[in-house]
């Protein structure tokens, strides 16, 4: 028997459309300054990092449409309760790795690579575990791309070296991730 179903078309044709319009233009439309500001900010992390303009790019763009994508599972109501206590998990996850990521930058001498890289894996593998059934094979190597790019431990020292050129990339950051906590966004 052929089981169609026009809701789930639908879901899945929403996604696409929204997944092909991540651009700049678009993210700001759809999410905070403050936020958009943190994307700016990783963006340009990541083209200083790796020195490549259309790397960075990929990098916040497959970061743009994997939140697009899991905010309208949500919309939908898409997770069962086992994974709504697993979002619950990962934003509780999130929430500690940006926490953790504002005391590394504030208090002189405390960064740990190894805590950072680990926290940012193991946001990955609850997401991972979260969208399994949901999300396509190629957006869950968008998921990779994201968080082994920004887990790379290499990436975070620099980042966190308190001369180097990606400290003021990290001051912003760390604002941003500031008010997100101090506004309950995050």
């Amino acid at each position: 028997m052929e089981t169609f179903s026009s809701k789930d078309m639908a879901l899945k044709a929403q996604k696409k459309i929204l997944s092909k319009m991540a651009t700049k233009s678009m993210v700001q439309m759809i999410i905070d300054d403050t936020s958009s500001e943190i994307l700016d900010e990783l963006y340009r992390v990541s083209k200083e990092y790796t020195g490549n303009r259309s790397e960075a790019q990929k990098v916040v763009k497959d970061l743009i449409k994997v939140v697009v994508k899991i905010g309208v599972l949500f919309r939908h109501n898409r997770f069962n309760e086992e994974e709504l206590k697993l979002a619950q998990n990962f934003q509780k996850k999130l929430r500690q790795g940006a926490m953790t990521a504002i005391s590394f930058h504030e208090v002189d001498f405390t960064f740990d690579k190894t805590v950072m890289s680990d926290i940012l894996t193991e946001s990955r593998d609850m997401l991972l575990k979260l969208v399994n059934t949901h999300l396509t094979t190629k957006s869950h190597g968008r998921i990779n791309h994201v968080f082994n790019h920004y887990a790379d431990p290499e990436l975070l020292t620099q980042l966190y070296n308190s001369s180097g050129p990606l400290k003021p990339h990290l001051n912003k950051i760390c604002n941003g991730l500031n008010k997100l906590l101090e506004n309950g966004t995050l």
